[in-house]
This record gives structure tokens, C-alpha cells and sequence, in this order.
């Protein structure tokens, strides 16, 4: 009898234990692997975290930043360090980028006005651009007295009619500077682009070093200030006259004692200088801007 009620009390333990395991794990036993574990992380466990950050620690980050760290930040500008900024202006240090006026870019050189980084006509600096008459403001297929905006011709001779300053060419106005409306540089690119004047071509030759150089495989010069900031000017010659070998820029500035004429800057591998040309003859334009 003593057996009995032993056996009895014994089976109704188990029955207990097993009826408090139903209570608490209704989905039946927690340390199954079918339950536990593997499916809750695809064949890892729950401290391994690798399915949150596949392959790397929390504290690693290359999943945020991936094969960097978070502080190298490569992943934000690649392959340079933030102070670098390569990769916001390419080739140039964050603190240098182009300068614009109008939509056209400018270089400081130091000087009185700001000097353009191309010629009218031209996108980059090692084009020629067009090619003007003095005051004119139309390209043209051929540069000639018979062809000058502001001249017509008697018996073998040549008169101006605007920009004179000696009566035996003409009516007498004395106008030594260009208007604006004469200007290619202002009637093309607007703004507060104008042509140089003599002076501030002067002043450019007279604070910048020379260098007869290639560009892009253009033959020209390259002009730079005591500042480190320079401009490349091209050897475009002139209109009828282009060998790779000189080139003209002209001012908006007319020699005072020779009417016919305008003041240039030509430049070759044998140097630079400012003298006056004849107004009729097709030359590249430089713009400045104040």
C-alpha cells in the first residue's frame, strides 16, 4: 500500500511539472532547435548579430561606411581627405573656385580690373575667339579700309567718320575711348565687361612675368601676376595673318596723334609690347571687368 501511494505521489509530481511547462511555453518546448535560435537569425545566434551588420561588428561600421571608418570618411569624398576636397573641385583647393561675372569667368591678377580667362568668341583660354575691327562689333569675312565701320575712302586717301582727333582725316570729335555700344566685349558678354584700355594693358605687361609657352598645343603666352594668379593668351595673329607664332589684343584706347590707328598689345616668343595698329585690321579682344 505504502508502494502505491509512493508511486501515486510520484506520478502526480510529473503530471504538475509537465502542466506548469504548458502554462508558461504554450508554443511548446523553448530549447528545441526547430524553435530557438537559427530561425530567428538564418543559421546564427542571437549574440553573433551578423544578419543585423552582415559580416562586421557594431562597433566596426564598415556596414555605415563600408571598408572605411567612420571618422576616415573616404565614403563621403572619395579618395581624399575632407580638407582636401578633390572631389568638390577637382584639381583645385576648396578655397580657389572660378570667379563669374555675367556668365563669364574672370582671374585677379592684383591689377585695377579683373582680366577675363578668354577671348571674346573663344571658351577656353587657348582658343582665338573672334576677330574685330577697332569699334566694330560684327565679325567679318574680310578687314579692310573699305569694309572699317567708321571710314570711307576719297582719292586715295582714307577718312574717319567717329573717332578723330585731326582734321585732315576727318571731322574733328576728339573721342579717344570707345562707347559702349562700340565695344564688342559690352554689346557681347554685357555686364560691366568692357575692352582694356591702353593703361590697364600697360599695366598687365608691366606686373606679370613672360612666358612664351603651349597650351592644349596652342602657341601663346602665359602672363603671371606677383599674387601666383595668371591668364594664357594665344597666338592668334590677325585676321589674314594666322602662323601660330604672334598675337594681338586690342585696347578700346585710339592713338591721339595718329587718328588711323588704336593702341595693341603683341606679343611673341620674342616679348611684349604696347603700340598702335591700324583700326581697320581683324585682332582678338581680351575683356576686363571692374
Amino acid at each position: 500500500m505504502r508502494k502505491l501511494n509512493g508511486i501515486f505521489k510520484f506520478l502526480f509530481s510529473l503530471l504538475m511539472v509537465v502542466t506548469i511547462f504548458a502554462c508558461e511555453f504554450p508554443g511548446g518546448n523553448p530549447f528545441d532547435d526547430e524553435d530557438w535560435g537559427d530561425n530567428i537569425e538564418n543559421n546564427d545566434s542571437i549574440p553573433s548579430l551578423d544578419d543585423i551588420l552582415p559580416n562586421d561588428s557594431i562597433l566596426g561600421g564598415d556596414d555605415i561606411l563600408p571598408n572605411d571608418s567612420i571618422l576616415g570618411g573616404d565614403d563621403i569624398l572619395p579618395n581624399d581627405s575632407i580638407p582636401g576636397g578633390d572631389d568638390i573641385l577637382p584639381n583645385d583647393s576648396i578655397v580657389s573656385p572660378g570667379n563669374f561675372h555675367n556668365g563669364y569667368e574672370w582671374v585677379d591678377l592684383g591689377l585695377s580690373v579683373k582680366w577675363a580667362t578668354c577671348n571674346v568668341g573663344a571658351k577656353k583660354p587657348e582658343e582665338f575667339g573672334g576677330y574685330y575691327a577697332w569699334g566694330d562689333t560684327q565679325v567679318k569675312n574680310k578687314y579692310s579700309w573699305e569694309t572699317y565701320k567708321y571710314a570711307t575712302l576719297g582719292d586715295d586717301e582714307v577718312f574717319m567718320t567717329k573717332y578723330c582727333t585731326d582734321s585732315e582725316y576727318g571731322e574733328v570729335d576728339n573721342k579717344l575711348v570707345l562707347d559702349s555700344f562700340d565695344d564688342v566685349v559690352h554689346v557681347v558678354w554685357g555686364g560691366n565687361w568692357r575692352m582694356p584700355t591702353k593703361e590697364e594693358l600697360t599695366e598687365l605687361i608691366s606686373n606679370c612675368s613672360y612666358t612664351w609657352t603651349s597650351l592644349n598645343g596652342v602657341n601663346g603666352v602665359r602672363l603671371i601676376a606677383r599674387n601666383g594668379n595668371g591668364i594664357f593668351l594665344p597666338a592668334s595673329g590677325e585676321y589674314d595673318y594666322v602662323n601660330g607664332y604672334f598675337g594681338r589684343i586690342w585696347s578700346n584706347t585710339l592713338d591721339s596723334e595718329e587718328t588711323t590707328d588704336a593702341f595693341v598689345i603683341s606679343f611673341s616668343d620674342e616679348g611684349i609690347d604696347c603700340y598702335s595698329h591700324e583700326r581697320y585690321c581683324g585682332i582678338s579682344v581680351r575683356p576686363v571687368c571692374d
